[in-house]
């Protein structure tokens, strides 16, 4: 049925804009995937691959987005909203079709559509690469956030960086972590549309003139910046969210002179240099080289971005007095802390606003979330190096740190120790920018992530800002999105909550709570229990496909995927391994609860420690797995290359999550959530989504260990002797004995001595101080399993309290208490 939205303003035609509406039935989506085919991907039946389909049926299902993508602009402009532009290194999406069909609520016509057409649905859900946008929860937070302010129907955009080449791509081989490059945009991206009239140059070296009050940035070597834009559908296609992705682009070709010449190699390197710049995400920051490539990307996307959130703003208004009325810019971590400079610039160089002015705009503007308190992870950035690629903004940095400790020796003479402490430059050695610092200085809210993590934060790496500025701070619990993690990954359990409390938990995921009365209902705990066996099935043939390893589906999944950090502690797990092991052997007719220990995620490429790891965990499966005493027992699996579309397949199948990193250090990670939120109990320690999890689902239904924030304090002022514990526990004695004499590699017997040097002699994360209870609380999860339905009704328990930890709440707080937008639409 035609549509007209809109007459043209210039050019010659006489006629109305007008094209087709989409209908959403089998047969209109039938031909809409037939069309795609053959005129966007070029192909007919006969000549079609897989992917040639996959790409028709994208372009089908993306074309049912574009009637409310296009209307969430219009109305955005039209009524003048503020908007929310949140910046981030990362945006972990995972795959997007799933989602849309799911969003646009046609999963099941096309399915049969394809059915009908001869494509295989399943094969091409399947074949969806996940985009290389992100590496962990930081990335996928982000993701979260863009899905919950399309559903909730804010006025925004993310923006970020469209790397070529993702983190990497993981193998195993002979148990150790290979990377190979992750060109997840091999086969094109037919969800994005490329923007360049939306293109912006970004300024790198150069020098500065100063002519009176007034800075030239003048000689700089500059990149293109330009956009691609992809639609994020809110559930229902409530609105739709804008992800506007930057690509780098050299401002010439190819020097032609060298080129006709034979040179080349130096025909194009110039271009090669100037476009790396969004070529990997994650360059190896162990080298120089990689560190300066860090720096590049940081502004280079925050650069661009501002750019762009300044010319979208003088479009329509042109009133800089007005622009924090219409402008909130948050800031995902410290990465793009470059923004506040960049915006400063804008204003005072390109603008010619005063300096004043453009200060207490940018205060009014920005707003920044911390997502760690290690000390190792605050970014800072070596004068020398910012000097030498961004002048400009070492100078204004400077500048407003003159101002800012003036201020503050205005407020606390003598206090001279503070100044230095506060100091956007950290004198101490080689002379460094603290981000962290600059984000806070700027932003007129500054938010942890989880109640215990923001207490911490006031009292730790911000307490002196906290004393300066204490209205500035506050909590926003994260949280994650029920569409992508429990309707779309988990789709046995969806339909089994579907079907006693309805559909709209998707928005509301309060509604959860009806189920708590049924965790004691026999019926719901059998057909409970029916869909995690079928999740586990999945699981398992999954495993067999990609490890080889063949695993009892009716084994406890005992499971640990995150990213490969000493912190987050999986080799403690590899220690309740070991001696779980160690114990079947000496006593192999004891009730055992079978359990298959499952591992995944990448460890950075230059992380020693954390590849050590893996590698010990590989060789424990080696042996465990291959010992036929022990058979059904116990199994232990490492799933390489870790990403969203694998979580979405592990997570669902999980018994038993896996949150022990050291009370203090996790700031609130999403992925206890998600385990929870499909069925699985968590075993932890008392820090970030633990405590809140306990909160709200009771604390008999978590295993809690360990020692707490202010016990791991106190212990480590203490002195901390971690051979004590070794000394006077045998099974941990043991346990780190076998690891250290070789009995999981016996063709390198030192291969681990790092590992067990490193225990004995610091173990900074306690690894050892909570063994003892780690075991101990182990031992109470295998007493629950051992009856079904009690431990059922604890996972029904779990889903139940979930309720708080929507994304949806998250943003509606975010909008509410620190952006000032509101929804677009009723």
């Amino acid at each position: 049925m035609p549509n007209s939205l809109l007459t043209p303003t210039h050019g010659t035609a006489t006629a109305p804009f007008e094209y087709d509406h989409l209908d959403n039935t089998v047969e209109a989506l039938r031909k809409s995937i037939a069309n795609r085919l053959v005129y966007a991907v070029g192909k007919d039946l006969r000549s079609a691959t897989r992917r040639d389909w996959l790409f028709a049926l994208f372009h089908a299902v993306r074309d049912r987005t574009m009637d409310r993508w296009r209307e969430t602009l219009a109305t955005a402009q039209d009524s003048d909203a503020k908007r929310v532009y949140y910046l981030s290194l990362e945006f972990l999406t995972g795959r997007a079709l799933t989602n849309a069909l799911l969003s646009v609520g046609i999963y099941d016509a096309a399915k049969e559509a394809c059915t009908q057409l001869g494509a295989d649905f399943d094969a091409l859900i399947d074949l969806e690469t996940d985009a290389g946008l992100g590496n962990g929860g930081l990335g996928r937070l982000a993701a979260c956030f863009l899905d919950s302010m399309a559903t909730v129907g804010l006025p925004g955009m993310g923006y970020g960086i469209r790397y070529d080449f993702g983190m990497f791509a993981q193998r195993i081989v002979d148990g150790r972590q290979v990377e190979e490059p992750d060109y997840w945009l091999v086969n094109g991206n037919p969800w994005e549309f490329m923007r360049p009239e939306f293109s912006y140059p970004v300024q790198f070296g150069g020098r500065l003139v100063q002519e009176g009050d007034h800075v030239r940035w003048v000689d700089t070597d500059d990149v293109i910046a330009t956009a691609y834009d992809s639609g994020v559908p809110g559930h229902e296609l409530s609105s739709v969210s804008t992800l506007r992705l930057w690509t780098a682009r050299a401002t010439s070709g190819i020097n032609l002179d060298a080129f006709n010449k034979g040179d080349y190699m130096r025909a194009v390197e110039a271009k090669n240099e100037s476009e790396n710049v969004s070529r990997v995400l994650y360059p190896d920051d162990s080298t120089e080289h990689g560190k300066e490539l860090r720096l590049r990307q940081e502004y280079f996307f925050v650069s661009a971005s501002l750019q762009d959130i300044v010319r979208r703003f003088l479009k329509h208004q042109g009133d800089f007095a007005l622009f924090a009325d219409r402008v909130a810019i948050h800031l995902n971590d410290t990465h793009p802390a470059l923004a506040v400079p960049e915006l400063m610039r804008l204003l005072v160089d390109e603008q010619g606003l005063e300096w004043d002015t453009a200060w207490d705009i940018c205060k009014k503007v920005f707003s920044y979330t911390n997502h760690t308190l290690m000390q190792e992870a605050l970014e800072t950035w070596p004068v020398e190096l910012m000097g030498r690629l961004l002048p400009r903004h070492l100078r204004i940095i400077y500048d407003l740190n003159a101002i800012f400790l003036a201020e503050v020796h205005e407020r606390f003479p003598g206090e001279n120790d503070l100044l230095r402490r506060v100091s956007l430059i950290d004198e101490r050695g080689q002379r460094r920018v603290r981000m962290a610092y600059l984000s806070v200085l700027a932003s007129h809210k500054i938010n942890g992530v989880s109640a215990l993590h923001s207490r911490l934060m006031v009292q730790t790496i911000f307490a002196d800002f906290a004393r300066l500025y204490p209205d500035r701070f506050c909590n926003k619990t994260n949280g994650i999105t029920p569409r992508r993690w429990l309707s779309q990954a988990n789709r046995p359990l969806a339909g089994l909550i579907d079907a006693r409390i309805g559909t709209t938990w998707r928005r509301n995921l309060d509604e959860l709570e009806q189920l708590r009365p049924l965790a004691s209902d026999p019926d719901f705990v059998s057909a409970f229990q029916a869909a995690k066996a079928q999740n586990k099935q999945k699981l398992a043939e999954r495993i067999a496909l990609e490890t080889g390893v063949v695993v009892n589906p009716a084994s406890l999944f005992d499971v640990q995927i995150k990213r490969m950090h000493e912190y987050k502690r999986q080799l403690l797990n590899v220690l309740h391994v070991v001696t779980r092991y160690q114990q079947i052997l000496a006593h192999p007719h004891a009730d055992w609860v079978p359990r298959t220990v499952i591992f995944a995620g990448k460890a950075a490429s230059a992380y020693f420690m954390a590849k050590l790891v893996i590698k010990l965990i590989n060789d424990v499966a080696r042996v465990v797995n291959h010992d036929k005493r022990v058979g059904d027992k116990l199994k232990v699996v490492f799933i390489p290359n870790y990403r969203v579309s694998l979580a979405e397949v592990i997570i669902p199948a999980a018994d038993l999550s896996e949150q022990i990193s050291t009370a203090g250090t996790e700031a609130s990670g999403t992925g206890p959530r998600k385990f929870a939120l499909t069925g699985a109990l968590t075993i932890g320690t008392w820090d970030g989504a633990n405590i809140e999890i306990a909160e709200h689902v009771g604390l008999e239904h978590i295993f809690i260990f360990g020692h707490r924030t202010e016990q791991v304090a106190a212990l480590r002022a203490s002195g901390y002797n971690p051979r004590r514990y070794y000394d006077h526990n045998y099974d941990l004695k043991t346990a780190i004995d076998r690891i250290a004499e070789g009995a999981f590699s016996p063709e390198e017997p030192g291969r681990f001595h790092d590992i067990t040097r490193t225990l004995l002699e610091s173990d900074y994360y306690l690894l050892l101080a909570d063994y003892t209870d780690y075991l101990a609380t182990q031992h109470k999860v295998d007493a629950l399993y051992r009856t079904p339905d009690e431990w059922t009704r604890h996972a029904v328990l779990n889903v139940a309290g979930m309720g708080a930890f929507s994304s949806d709440r998250t943003i509606r707080e975010y909008a509410s208490e620190i952006w000032n937008v509101k929804p677009l639409f009723p």
